[in-house]
């Protein structure tokens, strides 16, 4: 069993370059058993450069219904959303979560500093790291404690994925206290750790010496109480569908996780890895 749970499309999300037939037929050569479309909502996204915004809810479930038609037998197609979290939008975000009905809701944070991480350029990166961490992670756990309406937190690595330094990582020491804020509430609401492999092949791809999430992390996950850890490509573009998952799941393996889930009708479906 394959569950890629977090992955995009041009037709809602403008950031993307995949249709959903390239999508499905990226998901059947991988060997995907579940596919899920979560279509970036950056509601009143401050950031000038950036093309994600909104989009019309009723046309996304109308078109989503002739996707699930094309859906090959053997491959189930899961409908998603990405909100794109700001502390003053949590209450905005869980009002949308309920338009229409999502098998699951994704919430991530992609704003430091009211610009997006992609386009914050190597200035971000000036900013000391534990200091820079503590930030984000601290963003990252207000957003699971102040959102009730949501199955995952995603890519809780995002802020570092486009560091030009190979060698920085991130770290649960780099901030333990916001590291169990954002794993305690996770934990504590029965909600989901994602684990980004975008990430992991974005540090794959520059070089980096480690490419997997700090174990203490996904450890401290499991000691809070965590059950639930979904993995999704983030995919954009056809190539990257289920990318390093065969690899992920061995990592995971050795910290003992042995089940991953995906969601149906909002509700998780746990699978053995």
């Amino acid at each position: 069993m394959l569950a890629d749970i977090h992955n995009h499309t041009k037709q809602f999300s403008p950031d993307a370059q995949m249709d959903i037939g390239e999508l499905l037929d990226a998901a059947v050569k991988r060997g995907l058993d579940v596919v899920g479309v979560t279509e970036h909502f950056e509601y009143d996204n401050p950031d000038p450069m950036d093309i994600v915004q909104v989009f019309d809810m009723d046309e996304y479930e109308r078109v989503f219904g002739t996707w699930k038609d094309r859906c090959p037998d053997g491959l189930k197609l899961i409908k998603g959303i990405e909100f794109g979290y700001q502390s003053h939008t949590a209450a905005d975000i869980d009002e949308f979560a309920l338009k229409i009905p999502f098998d699951v809701v994704i919430l991530s944070n992609h704003i430091f500093g009211n610009r997006d991480v992609y386009y914050g350029g190597p200035e971000l990166y000036d900013m000391p790291k534990k200091e820079r961490h503590a930030i984000y992670i601290g963003k990252m756990a207000e957003m699971c404690e102040r959102c009730n309406n949501y199955n995952v937190a995603a890519h809780f690595d995002y802020i570092n994925r486009y560091n030009p330094d190979t060698e920085e990582y991130l770290l649960y020491d780099d901030c333990p206290e916001e590291f169990d804020r954002f794993l305690g509430a996770l934990a504590a609401k029965d909600k989901c750790l994602e684990i980004n492999t975008r990430s992991i092949y974005k540090a794959q791809v520059r070089g980096c010496s480690r490419i997997m999430p700090d174990e203490r992390i996904i450890r401290r996950y499991l000691e809070l109480g965590g059950r639930l850890i979904s993995l999704g490509s983030d995919s954009h573009t056809p190539d990257t569908l289920g990318v390093l998952f065969d690899e992920t799941i061995e990592y995971l393996n050795t910290l003992g996780v042995k089940e991953l889930c995906y969601f149906i009708n909002r509700e998780p479906v746990l699978y053995g890895i």
